[in-house]
Order: structure tokens, then C-alpha cells, then sequence
């Protein structure tokens, strides 16, 4: 039985992203569609990559 990588895990190209949108001040509106078609990713990917894009705005603000 071949084992799938847990539902969390994203692919590089939605982490990369995610980094890109994280740095966008501000981000380009409206944001789905911008970063499906920057970085070739289907819309569950682009949602996936602007959640984790807040994560790391968050991050970036609690930690400096």
C-alpha cells in the first residue's frame, strides 16, 4: 500500500506562492485569479496558497 503525503503538505508551487503573496504590500486584487495565473495553479491551489500566505504575514509579525 503506497503511503500519500498528509492533507496539510502543499506543493512548491503553492508555498512559493504563498511567499510571493506574503510579501505583496498589498496584495494584487483580486488575488485568486492573479496567482492561479502567475504560478499555474488550479483554483483549490491558489485558495490553499492565500491561506498560507496569511499564515506567514502572521508569523512574519509575531517574530519580526
Amino acid at each position: 500500500m503506497a503511503l500519500t503525503p498528509p492533507e496539510h503538505q502543499h506543493s512548491e508551487a503553492v508555498i512559493q506562492a504563498a511567499m510571493w503573496l506574503a510579501e505583496q504590500n498589498p496584495a494584487p486584487q483580486p488575488i485568486i485569479p492573479h496567482i492561479r495565473e502567475r504560478f499555474g495553479l488550479s483554483a483549490l491551489e491558489a485558495c490553499e496558497a492565500a491561506a498560507l500566505s496569511n499564515k506567514y504575514r502572521v508569523l512574519r509579525k509575531a517574530h519580526g
